[in-house]
C-alpha cells in the first residue's frame, strides 16, 4: 500500500498495543520498523519498586537511549524503504519526564530535552491509540513481565491524561486518535485494514479524533 507519510509514529499508554500496531503497519507497508528498546534500560525495573529514588536515572536513561537509536536510523532514509514507522515518538521522554519526577529534577531535564528534541527529525503523522485504564492494566497483566506489575490503574490514568493534554496543543503534525475500546486490529482483519487505510488520507496539523474507523 502506498503512502505520502514518511516517518510515522505509533503512540499511546502502556498496553496501549503500540508495538503491535507499529509491526503489523510496517509490514503491510513494506516499511522500515523503529522499536524501542526499553528493554535495556537496567533503572526501569527499580523505578517501578522505588519511584522516588530512580526517577531521574531511569527518564534520562531513556532519553539518551531514544536519542542514540532515532538519531542513528533517522538521519538517512532509504530508498528502498521510503516509509519508517516508529512504535513510540521522542516526546513521551518529556510526557513520562513530567509526571514521574520533582520539578526540580524536571528543570533540569527539560533543558536537556529541548537540545535532543531539536536535532530529531518530526514525525509527518501520528496514530495514538486510546484506551481505558481498566484495559490497559488487564493487557499489562496478560503480558506478564514482572518489572510491570507494580503498575497501578492510577498511574496509567495519570500518564493518559498527560498524553492527552499534550495531543490536543500539537500543532507541528497531524495526530489521529483511535478509540480503541471496540476495535481489536490483531485479530479483527477488517480493524486493521480500516486503521491502514487511513494513511492514504491527507490530514492538517493538529488533532483529529476517528471514534470509529473509516
Amino acid at each position: 500500500m502506498k503512502t505520502h507519510y514518511h516517518y510515522i509514529c505509533i503512540e499511546g499508554n502502556i498496553g496501549a498495543g503500540k508495538t503491535t500496531l507499529a509491526r503489523l503497519l510496517s509490514a503491510h507497508l513494506q516499511a522500515r520498523l523503529i522499536l524501542e528498546e526499553f528493554e535495556d534500560n537496567p533503572f526501569l525495573p527499580l523505578f517501578y519498586q522505588n519511584p522516588d529514588r530512580y526517577a531521574l536515572q531511569t527518564e534520562l536513561t531513556f532519553l539518551t537511549d531514544r536519542y542514540k537509536q532515532l538519531s542513528s536510523l533517522l538521519v538517512s532514509m532509504s530508498l528502498f524503504e521510503p516509509v519508517t514507522v516508529s512504535d513510540y515518538n521522542i516526546y513521551k521522554s518529556r510526557l513520562f519526564a513530567r509526571n514521574n519526577l520533582n520539578d526540580d529534577d524536571f528543570r533540569l531535564y527539560g533543558k536537556i530535552f529541548s537540545i535532543v528534541e531539536s536535532a530529531l527529525p518530526k514525525p509527518d503523522l501520528m496514530i495514538y491509540l486510546h484506551q481505558q485504564p481498566q484495559r490497559l492494566l488487564s493487557n499489562i497483566r496478560k503480558r506478564g513481565r514482572t518489572y510491570e506489575e507494580p503498575i497501578t490503574e492510577g498511574y496509567l490514568d495519570s500518564i493518559q491524561q498527560a498524553y492527552l493534554s499534550y495531543i490536543r496543543t500539537e500543532q507541528r503534525f497531524p495526530i489521529l486518535l483511535i478509540e480503541m475500546d471496540r476495535i481489536d486490529f490483531l485479530k479483527n482483519q477488517q480493524d486493521f485494514g480500516n486503521i491502514a487505510s487511513l494513511l492514504r488520507q491527507t490530514f492538517s496539523p493538529g488533532l483529529h479524533k476517528i471514534p470509529k474507523t473509516q
